[in-house]
């Protein structure tokens, strides 16, 4: 799955703030999400975010 910085996920489940919108702050073995409803930054191993996502939006394409 390509998924690189600057992407913004949407995931089949819901964060505790209510939103399911995660933007991608870093991307590798783990990565680094902020949420867009509360701004919490965490980290998550991808194979467990790569079973959760439902749509990958780009921001801008190169």
């Amino acid at each position: 799955m390509d998924i690189r910085p600057g992407d913004t996920l949407t995931m089949k489940k819901v964060h505790p703030c209510g939103s399911n919108e995660m933007l991608v702050i870093r991307a590798g073995m783990d990565f680094r999400l902020r949420c867009k409803g509360c701004s919490h930054e965490f980290m998550v191993p991808r194979n467990k975010i790569e079973k959760s996502i439902r749509k990958v939006s780009r921001s801008s394409e190169s």
